[in-house]
C-alpha cells in the first residue's frame, strides 16, 4: 500500500531551520535569503514561519510588526506543493499573529502569481514600487554633504523614518545603525534631512525629506560603490518627481510590483521613501 504523504504543518521557524529554508528558496532560483532569515529568527518583531511535511521544510513566510503596521513577505512554496492552499494558509497564519501583535494595517508586495490570492484575502493595491539601478562612480574628494552616522543621530533618524513610512521600524534601525552601515545628510541647521541604512542582506532603507537630500545620498552611495559597482533604489508611484529626476540622471528601471494594503490607511509620506530594507519589513 502506498504511503500517504503527510499534510504540511505550520510552525515557527527556528534558527536551526535557516539552512534548510534558505536552501529551499535558493534552490528554486528565488535568491539568497540566509542573512534575512537569520535576522528574522532572532528578532522579536518578526514572525517567521515554516510549513513542514515528512520532515522537510516545504514553505516559508515572514511577518514583521512595525508598530501599527505589519509586513508580510518571503512567502515561498516548494513548486510541488503549490496550488493546494498552502500559500493561503501560511499567509493567514502570519496575518493572525500580526493582528494579535496590534498591527492595524497589513502591507505586502505582490508577485504576479500571488496578487489574485491576496486580493481574495482582502488586500487592495495601495501603490507600486519601482526599483531603479545606477552604476557606481569614481571616488571624489568633493564634499557631497553626506557623513557617517553618529550616535546622537539615532533619535532624529527614527523620527524621520516614522514620519515617512508611518511605521515604527526603530527595532531594526537600533539594531543595524552604525558608522559603517549608515549615512546621513543634514540641512543648514544641522537637522537630519535624510538617511540610508544598509542591512546585512544588502537592502538599503532610505528616507529623505526632499529630492535634493535623496540625490546627495545617492551620489555618495555611487561613489562608495565605485566604478563597476551597482546601487539600487526603490520609489513609489507617489514620488513621480523623484522618479523623473533619477531617470534624467541615467538610472534604469529594473523591476516593478504592486504594494498592497489590508486594514487601516497609513498616515505616511510615500514621496519620502527612496529605498527598503526588503519587501518583508519595509
Amino acid at each position: 500500500m502506498a504511503r500517504t504523504a503527510q499534510l504540511p504543518s505550520l510552525r515557527t521557524m527556528a534558527p536551526a531551520d535557516v539552512d534548510a529554508a534558505a536552501e529551499l528558496i535558493l534552490g528554486n532560483d528565488w535568491g539568497v535569503r540566509r542573512e534575512w532569515l537569520e535576522f528574522a529568527t532572532t528578532q522579536p518583531a518578526c514572525v517567521p514561519l515554516v510549513a513542514e511535511a515528512d520532515g522537510q521544510i516545504v514553505a516559508t513566510g515572514v511577518g514583521t510588526a512595525n508598530g501599527p503596521v505589519g509586513w508580510i513577505g518571503t512567502i515561498f512554496i516548494a513548486p510541488d506543493r503549490r496550488g493546494r492552499g498552502l500559500g493561503r494558509a501560511i499567509t493567514q497564519a502570519i496575518i493572525d499573529r500580526l493582528e494579535s501583535a496590534g498591527c492595524r494595517s497589513l502591507v505586502l508586495v505582490a508577485t504576479s502569481e500571488g496578487r489574485l490570492l491576496y486580493e481574495r484575502m482582502g488586500f487592495e493595491v495601495q501603490s507600486r514600487y519601482h526599483i531603479l539601478q545606477a552604476i557606481g562612480l569614481p571616488e571624489s574628494g568633493i564634499e557631497d554633504g553626506v557623513r557617517a552616522f553618529e550616535a546622537n543621530d539615532l533619535a532624529a533618524i527614527e523620527r524621520l523614518d516614522r514620519a515617512g513610512t508611518g511605521e515604527d521600524r526603530g527595532h531594526a534601525i537600533r539594531r543595524f545603525a552604525s558608522p559603517e552601515t549608515t549615512r546621513v545628510t543634514t540641512g543648514e541647521d544641522g537637522a537630519v534631512e535624510g538617511y540610508v541604512l544598509r542591512a546585512p542582506w544588502g537592502g538599503g532603507a532610505t528616507v529623505a525629506r526632499t529630492p535634493e537630500a535623496a540625490l546627495r545620498i545617492l551620489t555618495a552611495r555611487r561613489r562608495s560603490a565605485g566604478v563597476g559597482g551597482r546601487v539600487r533604489l526603490g520609489l513609489l508611484d507617489e514620488n513621480s518627481d523623484g522618479l523623473a529626476r533619477l531617470l534624467d540622471v541615467g538610472l534604469k528601471l529594473t523591476w516593478s510590483a504592486p504594494r498592497m494594503l489590508r486594514g487601516e490607511p497609513l498616515v505616511w509620506r510615500p514621496g519620502w521613501i527612496w529605498g527598503q530594507f526588503n519587501h518583508a519589513m519595509g
